[in-house]
């Protein structure tokens, strides 16, 4: 039984009653062995321990880290994501919780049975159009349902977010989530009947400045497969597992293989002062610092990697590689032209 703090108050009442024999110091001692009853309400049963909520926090948490890094790069602009908080509601709880209007995707994930929603607040949805159709990523001055066009828009931010959801849960199990519908109700988005019980993660987001809550509800049904692998020993074993086997390896040798970079072919430079380039006409003729016999160099992203050769194929122009640049000839290159600029 756990030791209970007393306050200096009720000290001094116990210990008067002790003097006065109100109370006797042997029943003090005696410690109460009755078992105790605990409240319990069957209309509100837990269905998950603490461990597999620990897990989902920690899922959910790697798919904040992707969604967050997809989300940066997309926009241009600063974005933060974070699980606020996970735990268990009844789904009628969860509905009556969700304001209206709101951006609500309810999502199948086969090969488990059943539906998910993603709920997010209007704000960020705003703020998230705004900044892709050129803005600076206000929100709107009052919530409202979204147009044909902002629906579209919106979900291909769901499909984007249920695509780093499918990465996040790839340590547990292999899902091919994918967007059923969107509604803006919460009354019309009934997957469960009211009494069952749901995780509820919370992820806070925050779109150039504007704040929101992006909410995950899932429900028991859906997760009672593969309730047996909720659990933290399992979750960083199976993704441990996963980073050393040769199969990982050889998906991101294939990713890196189907990687796009770009490849520059540099003619040769100029330098020429800001007057000069404000005179420029139609017809003027620039030198550039490369002669016919020259190799040109060839770039991979922003690093020269090779020397070529001009020429054509076919009816096309092309190069021909002629030498492979080590990285001490990477280095030289870089400083003659900053030597030249």
């Amino acid at each position: 039984m756990p030791d209970e703090v007393l306050s200096q108050s009720e000290i001094d009442k116990l210990l008067s009653a002790i003097n006065e024999g109100t109370i006797n110091a042997e029943e003090v001692k005696t410690e109460d062995t009755s078992k105790k009853v605990k409240t319990y309400d069957f209309r509100r049963p837990d269905k998950f321990s603490k461990d597999q909520i620990r897990t989902l926090r920690m899922l959910h948490e790697s798919f904040a880290r992707l969604f967050n890094t997809y989300l940066s790069t997309h926009l241009r602009s600063l974005v933060s994501i974070d699980v606020a908080s996970v735990e268990q509601l009844t789904y009628q709880e969860f509905v009556q919780s969700m304001a209206n209007p709101s951006v609500i995707s309810i999502l199948s994930l086969p090969p488990l049975k059943g539906n998910i929603i993603i709920e997010l607040n209007t704000e960020v949805a705003f703020a998230f159009i705004d900044r892709v159709l050129g803005g600076e990523g206000s929100a709107s001055t009052k919530a409202r349902t979204l147009t044909e066009i902002e629906d579209a828009m919106m979900k291909k931010f769901m499909e984007s977010a249920v695509a780093n959801l499918k990465d996040a849960w790839a340590n547990v199990v292999e899902i091919h989530p994918h967007v059923e519908t969107m509604e803006s109700n919460p009354q019309f988005a009934q997957i469960v009947s009211p009494s069952d019980m749901v995780i509820i993660v919370t992820i806070q987001v925050s779109i150039c400045g504007v704040e929101g809550m992006m909410n995950i509800c899932v429900p028991y049904l859906v997760l009672e497969p593969i309730m047996s692998k909720l659990t933290t020993t399992f979750w960083v074993a199976s993704s441990q597992a996963k980073d050393d086997t040769p199969e990982h390896v050889e998906i991101l040798q294939r990713k890196i293989e189907r990687t796009k970079v770009p490849f520059i072919v540099e003619l040769g430079n100029v330098y020429i002062s800001i007057q000069e380039f404000m005179t420029l006409r139609f017809g003027d003729v620039l030198q550039l610092d490369t002669n016919v016999q020259d190799q040109l160099k060839c770039r991979v992203g922003a690093r020269a990697k090779y020397l070529c050769r001009p020429g054509t194929a076919g009816k096309k122009v092309a190069v021909q590689i002629t030498h492979i640049l080590n990285e001490a000839e990477e280095e030289s290159l870089e400083g003659d032209d900053l030597t030249n600029g």
